[in-house]
């Protein structure tokens, strides 16, 4: 691995290199002590705007995306930080909806390089990948200026690097068994990490939870004196109709109802997601009184959250979709059954070795008439012929593929998706899923960013 350099990049490509020279996100060594003596030398840009944090195992991303949306109706300025990203780095950090572009992401860079190598040189680890790419957001939200920052966490909660703010709004989505390694080998564990963002005198909006992850949530916010909003109490998804484009839902909220929104994602956990988002930013607004229902109507009409459940191809239908553990891919094989009808449904799944590859595959096992697997590009990809002997014990033999390259691995998808339509009247569908990174890699194959 090389040294981060120490002069100003003057490309995307110099300052992505730059900051890919660091530790990458999987080398962690939970400790705030690097991204607090960051943010110090910054200024402590983190406490010039309100901000909402977002922590659990699945939803993240789409939540934080329809909390932006909200905000930005109600003319907030909005930072917005999210993780991983699906196609190009600079997604991470957005400003008024919109990632940064080349040139603001390089100078958001160069803004913050000159402090990163003072942390290194002072601390017994150097920052990481992470921390300073969180740094750069605290930094460029603080610039812009933005009135609010909604933040995703990288990994778990109490000692991930986004957690030097303190946040108006800890909301919390459902957690189930992800990164074990890191993280805990339980939901009861992986919670007790997660709920570290919930902080003193915040709201916690609280995603629906299994019963004992519940109880270590609500002892935090008891502990820490903030006030619980839950998703079945004191909010939650009155009712849903699948549409064509996505779905007609109807929203309790902590102030009010808001009927018949129509909602451009598909499947229940993103209605639950769209509930759950709507009672942030309630709690974030505070007082009596609904957000509005024009307000809420065109802001959800409006909602994004690439790389899930997202079409980018007709004949044969093309769907992505960046499930990576089995709570997600259950819900996007719920969704899928919800919402389309294909027949048949070809799966190609390429995933990263350290995740439950069994749990996932066994998920989509009744939805998908055959598998294609396959790996993306990174080094922590599961050998697709790795991926091949699990999926074989899955599927069975005759039911299962290895194309090791993504792009071959599509075509063969979809070759079998056309031909083995049942019918005239039936659509044969290509899914894509297993990792973030699969997805963003296909993604780009099928024609790149929107």
């Amino acid at each position: 691995m090389t040294e981060p350099v120490a002069r100003p990049a003057q490309t995307f490509a110099e300052a992505e290199d730059a900051l890919l020279s660091r530790w990458p996100e999987t080398r962690l060594e939970p400790s705030l002590d690097r991204i607090q003596a960051f943010t110090e030398l910054l200024g402590d840009p983190q406490r010039a705007y309100r901000s909402i944090h977002l922590t659990g195992t699945n939803g993240k991303t789409s939540t934080a995306r329809m909390v932006d949306a909200l905000l930005r109706a109600l003319d907030l300025r909005t930072g917005r930080f999210t993780s991983p990203h699906v196609e190009k780095m600079s997604e991470r950090i957005s400003v008024d909806g919109e990632p940064l572009d080349d040139e603001a992401f390089v100078r958001a860079f160069n803004d913050v390089a000159p402090y990163t190598h003072l942390v290194d040189q002072a601390e017994e680890h150097p920052l990481s990948f992470f921390e300073t790419v969180v740094g750069m957001a605290y930094a460029a939200f603080a610039d812009a200026p933005v009135d609010v920052a909604v933040v995703e966490v990288g990994m778990g909660g109490s000692w991930d690097a986004t957690n030097v703010i303190d946040a108006d709004v800890a909301v919390i989505t459902p957690i189930a068994v992800d990164h074990a390694s890191y993280l805990g080998g339980t939901a009861v564990e992986i919670a007790r990490e997660k709920a570290g963002i919930i902080k003193p005198g915040a709201t916690a909006v609280l995603a629906q939870q299994s019963a004992d992850v519940a109880v270590v949530l609500l002892e935090r916010a008891a502990e820490v004196g903030a006030r619980v909003a839950r998703e079945g109490l004191e909010f939650g998804v009155v009712a849903r109709t699948a549409a064509v484009g996505g779905q007609v839902v109807t929203l309790q909220g902590l102030r009010g109802r808001y009927d018949d929104l129509f909602l451009p994602l598909y499947g229940a956990h993103q209605a639950q997601n769209a509930a759950t988002a709507l009672a942030a930013v309630e709690a974030f607004v505070g007082g009596d009184e609904p957000l509005g229902d024009d307000v809420v109507r065109g802001a959800f009409a409006e909602i994004t959250s690439p790389g899930r459940l997202e079409v980018v191809r007709r004949s044969p239908t093309i769907v992505l979709d960046a499930a990576h553990n089995p709570h997600g891919a259950e819900a996007t094989a719920s969704a899928i059954e919800d919402s389309f009808q294909f027949d048949p449904l070809v799966g190609v799944i390429g995933v990263m070795g350290d995740k439950d590859v069994e749990g996932l595959l066994a998920a989509f096992e009744p939805l998908l008439s055959h598998v294609v697997v396959t790996q993306n590009s990174t080094a922590r990809a599961l050998p697709a012929e790795q991926l091949g002997v699990v999926a074989r014990e899955v599927f069975g033999d005759d039911r299962v593929s290895v194309v090791p390259h993504l792009g071959d691995a599509i075509d063969a998808a979809a070759a079998l998706a056309e031909d083995d339509s049942r019918d005239a009247l039936s659509s044969g569908a290509v899914l894509v899923t297993g990792s973030v990174v699969t997805v963003g890699e296909a993604r780009v194959l099928l024609g790149g960013r929107k």
